[in-house]
């Protein structure tokens, strides 16, 4: 049973330390309980992390809150070219932890509230997901790691922007919010979908046509079933997962724009520098030049 997190950020949470492991070779998580909450969020392969007994596969987009004073550890080896954010917080002390029917009481109360915004100063987070805009949560990642390097004079702007991460979370955990005892059919076709999509977005022969094929759908069909479900047609979809990997490339390697463009599937440079300028109002050359403080955590 999926488990919630309910927190007060009328302040900002704080932020304590973070970084982004990157495994050169193999990797098992070390066994600590903590005082503090870590955060982990999947960039390359896989994390094998238990937690309380429970394990979990910490797969890239994927998102993980360890509570603090629970006891975790990896239970499997992982493989070379293991990465992924952390982040460890101090959370407040009025959490409040729900089950799934809680939790769908409380995100339909937000869903049918007009005014949500006058009066409402939780949020909303599951102790594990996958966030359909990892885009969003990973721009966030990046931005907190640039600021907690760059020696402001306000110690809180890390923290003030590791409040906006969870904000951004607990957002798309309530919006994307489905009851799973009112789960429809039409509801588990699109994860499966959507699943497909992302585990094959780099490919250079995705296209709208493609994913029609393989799930047996009339192209135009799927075209109007996605744009109503998604609010984004096919291929707008397609260029934010193929960019969620393009900047984290950009930021976390040295790799040429050229090469990075074949990696997500784009074979024309010109046509990734325009696609990236159009969704990201920079260049990528201005992307990675604007995170050249992130540190990139190595043990």
């Amino acid at each position: 049973m999926m488990e919630y997190l309910k927190m007060n950020v009328s302040s900002p949470i704080e932020f304590v330390l973070g970084g982004k492991l990157i495994s050169t070779e193999s990797f098992t998580h070390m066994k600590r309980t903590m005082p503090l909450c870590e955060i982990i969020i999947g960039i390359d392969e896989i994390l094998y992390m238990e937690c309380n007994g429970i394990e979990y596969e910490v797969k890239p987009g994927d998102v993980l809150f360890v509570l603090p004073n629970q006891l975790h550890l990896g239970y499997k080896e992982c493989p070379a070219g293991l990465s992924f954010y952390w982040f460890h917080v101090l959370l407040p002390d009025d959490i409040t932890i729900m089950d799934e029917m809680s939790m769908g009481n409380q995100a339909r109360i937000l869903q049918s509230n007009p005014y949500p915004k006058e009066s409402n100063h939780s949020i909303l987070l599951p102790i594990y997901s996958t966030p359909k805009r990892i885009d969003r949560i990973n721009i966030l990642c990046n931005q907190i790691l640039d600021v907690a390097h760059a020696n402001y004079f306000n110690r809180y702007a890390a923290s003030y922007l590791t409040t906006s991460l969870l904000i951004e979370l607990s957002e798309q955990t309530i919006t994307n919010f489905h009851d799973p005892l009112n789960s429809t059919y039409s509801d588990r076709k699109l994860v499966k979908i959507l699943e497909w999509i992302r585990v094959n977005a780099l490919d250079n022969n995705i296209s709208t046509n493609s994913i029609a094929k393989t799930f047996n759908y009339n192209r135009d069909y799927l075209s109007r079933y996605f744009k109503t479900s998604t609010g984004m047609n096919v291929q707008e979809y397609i260029h934010i997962l193929k960019l969620s990997k393009a900047k984290d490339l950009l930021i976390s390697t040295n790799m040429s724009i050229v090469k990075i463009a074949h990696l997500i599937g784009i074979n024309d440079e010109r046509y990734f520098m325009r696609l990236f300028k159009k969704y990201e109002k920079v260049t990528p050359t201005e992307y990675r030049q604007a995170y050249h403080r992130i540190p990139l955590n190595r043990e």
